[in-house]
């Protein structure tokens, strides 16, 4: 029987989740040159939470993760991080990509297994996609969404019964079209014949070489919500989306306020607006379409709109903060205007 073609009973017993927890999060930088991304702050927690309490839903109860960059940062949450699912850590010393990541935690595994960016914010069925993938006796099964606009994302080229036939670089041009979601479900053995120990990516050169060699490689299309938080405007859309109840158990209303946060009477909040632990927002000021991180402030009569502030960053009074990421524990000046900027500790 060829790869996926494993008795049920056998498959369910075996499913663990690789976490891709290793990318820099360059499009969100100055945040995550202190933070790594999969652990921003969405809605008060760190973003993993919710990534492994989907796989929990789904009835998977091991997760392993592996991240060069800022590794002792992950050391903190997984000891915060209680109960299921179970995290086993593998020590990655040198940046592998997508794929190398993957090849890297091959020896951790024992049968069909997904594979989940860290940064993707989603309620894709897996259970759905695993049916899928038993039935198609699948080497590989690739989630995939509709979008409108595909030219950031390159296309997923699939025939009969949903089998991927090419993965076609980004379009130059506006299309729609099916792009890869960044979920997947594998078969060991599929990945037989790859060197470790080699950066390489999944999307570019595993799944290319598994179709070159007629492996089944098959899309799972679904409607499912879908999120990359790998952008400013995608995470504020993050939290915008759960205020507005489009995902997620739990329904917010906006602004969303922590309790040990300060808002001043005479301040202003509009309704995407996200108050982290222990921040400040002083009399007259105005926050929209804003995420305030633990223990940020700002000052009197300042606005803050479609802005980040990191943990510990300051907005003096009467300062106007516009589409703009502050680092954590940077500073923008009383009085100062900062449109569309990074604004980093120290270059205040």
């Amino acid at each position: 029987m060829g790869a996926g073609g494993r008795r049920v009973e056998e498959v369910r017993t075996a499913l663990k989740a690789v976490v891709l927890v290793g990318g820099e999060g360059t499009r969100l930088r100055p945040l995550t040159e202190t933070i790594p991304k999969p652990l921003l702050p969405l809605m008060g927690r760190p973003f993993l939470h919710f990534v492994l309490d989907h796989l929990l839903a789904n009835g998977i109860h091991e997760a392993i993760l592996s991240s060069p960059y800022l590794e002792e940062a992950f050391s903190q949450f997984i000891e915060d991080r209680h109960g299921d699912p179970k995290i086993t850590w593998v020590t990655e010393p040198e940046p592998l990509g997508t794929g190398g990541a993957v090849l890297n935690a091959l020896d951790m595994v024992d049968g069909s297994f997904f594979v989940l960016n860290g940064d993707i914010l989603t309620d894709l069925d897996l259970q759905a996609m695993l049916a899928s993938h038993e039935a198609n006796s699948a080497a590989a099964t690739i989630s995939t969404i509709r979008v409108e606009d595909a030219r950031p994302f390159g296309l997923v080229v699939t025939g009969e019964n949903a089998r991927v036939l090419e993965f076609r670089e980004k379009p130059a041009d506006p299309m729609p079209g099916d792009i890869n979601a960044g979920t997947y479900l594998l078969e060991p053995e599929a990945l037989e014949g790859f060197p470790r120990a080699v950066d390489r990516s999944i999307e570019r050169e595993v799944f290319p070489k598994m179709i070159e060699r007629r492996l089944g490689v098959f899309a799972f299309p679904s409607q499912a919500y879908w999120l990359d938080l790998g952008t400013p405007e995608k995470y504020l859309r993050a939290h915008f989306d759960m205020i507005e109840g489009k995902i997620g158990p739990k329904r917010f209303s906006g602004p969303v306020v922590d309790e040990s946060a300060r808002v001043d009477r005479r301040a202003q909040l509009g309704r995407w607006v996200v108050i982290g632990p222990r921040a400040e927002v002083m009399s007259e000021a105005e926050v929209d379409e804003s995420v305030l991180l633990e223990g940020s402030r700002v000052g009197a009569r300042s606005k803050v709109r479609r802005s980040i502030l990191g943990p510990g960053a300051r907005v003096g009074e009467g300062a106007l903060v516009t589409s703009t990421i502050v680092a954590e524990g940077a500073e923008v000046p009383d009085g100062a205007s900062v449109v569309d900027e990074k604004v980093r500790a120290g270059n205040s």
